[in-house]
C-alpha cells in the first residue's frame, strides 16, 4: 500500500466526529514527508497482549540521569522476533503502516522517538524519528496551511 493509500485509511478510520478527519487530512502531508524518507511502507512494532506497544528507555552513556523513551519499527517479523522482547509470550510483533506508526508516535506523550531499522538482518543501524522534530514539522505546515488564503485574491 502506497502513502497515499495508508493516508487515506487514517482519514477513513478517524472517529467521524467533524473535527479528526479534517485535522488528519491537515497534518497528512507532514506524515507523507517522514515517512518517505524511510525505506519501508511497513515495519512491525512489538504489542503487548492488552494492545500497548513495547516501549524501551534508553540511557545516556555518560550521563545517567538523562535518559529517552523509544518504540523499535522492525523490516521483517523475523527482525522483530529476534529481538530482546522475543522469548516473553505476552509480546507480540505485528504490522502497522508507516504512515500509522507516525500518527501514533505524535498522540504518544511518554514516547520521545522511533527507531526504524532499515536493513533486515542489522540490529545496529536505524533511522530515529523523535517526536519533537514531527511534532515541529507538523505545526510549520500548519502554519503555512493557515496562512495560504482559501480564495485567491485575483477572484473578483
Amino acid at each position: 500500500m502506497n502513502l497515499d493509500e495508508q493516508l487515506q485509511v487514517l482519514i477513513d478510520n478517524a472517529p467521524q466526529d467533524g473535527t479528526t478527519p479534517d485535522a488528519i487530512k491537515a497534518i497528512a502531508p507532514a506524515l507523507k514527508l517522514v515517512a518517505g524518507q524511510l525505506k519501508h511502507p511497513q515495519y512491525y512494532v512489538l504489542q503487548t497482549l492488552e494492545q500497548n506497544w513495547v516501549m524501551t528507555t534508553l540511557s545516556h552513556r555518560t550521563q545517567s540521569s538523562v535518559s529517552k523513551n523509544v518504540i523499535y519499527a522492525f523490516p521483517t517479523l523475523k527482525d522483530a522476533s529476534s529481538g530482546p522482547y522475543a522469548k516473553d509470550p505476552q509480546v507480540i510483533a505485528i504490522p502497522v503502516w508507516v504512515t500509522h506508526i507516525l500518527f501514533q508516535m505524535v498522540a504518544m506523550q511518554t514516547v520521545d522517538s522511533i527507531v526504524f531499522f532499515e536493513e533486515p538482518g542489522n540490529p545496529n543501524a536505524g533511522t530515529e524519528v523523535t517526536r519533537q522534530e514531527l511534532q515541529q514539522l507538523i505545526q510549520l505546515h500548519l502554519q503555512t496551511l493557515k496562512s495560504t488564503p482559501a480564495i485567491p485574491p485575483d477572484i473578483a
